[in-house]
């Protein structure tokens, strides 16, 4: 797992090759710590090194979604695989998750939206 740390207000957590049973569970820390740091106001969770995403994972996406939201927070992710947007779409997160091409697409769209999230 790495976790790289953009200057602030944004975080960006980038996990590495699977979000399964076996990761899940230190990713959800990750998230959580980055959600709950001060002055964070957005947790961008790049996808473009995993290629594999279980129910675990899917989890943790979520659960970290959830309490973004609850604090006030933005989550995205980006960088989506094939697979795993056809993993996305099969459960309906789609719907759910704001999804960016990139890195630099989310960054792009920051620059030009309100700092209200």
């Amino acid at each position: 797992m790495q976790t790289l740390l953009a200057p602030k207000p944004i975080t960006v957590i980038q996990p590495l090759y699977h979000l399964n049973a076996a990761t899940s569970v230190e990713f959800g820390q990750q998230l959580t710590t980055a959600i709950e740091t001060e002055g964070i106001v957005a947790v961008l969770v790049d996808l473009g090194a995993v290629t594999f995403i279980d129910s675990a994972g899917l989890i943790a996406l979520v659960s970290g979604l959830k309490q973004a939201k609850k604090m006030g927070r933005r989550f995205s992710i980006c960088s989506v695989c094939t697979q795993i947007r056809m993993v996305l779409e099969l459960s309906q997160l789609d719907r759910v998750f704001e999804i960016f091409e990139s890195v630099e697409s989310f960054e792009a769209a920051n620059s030009r939206a309100p700092k209200h999230w």
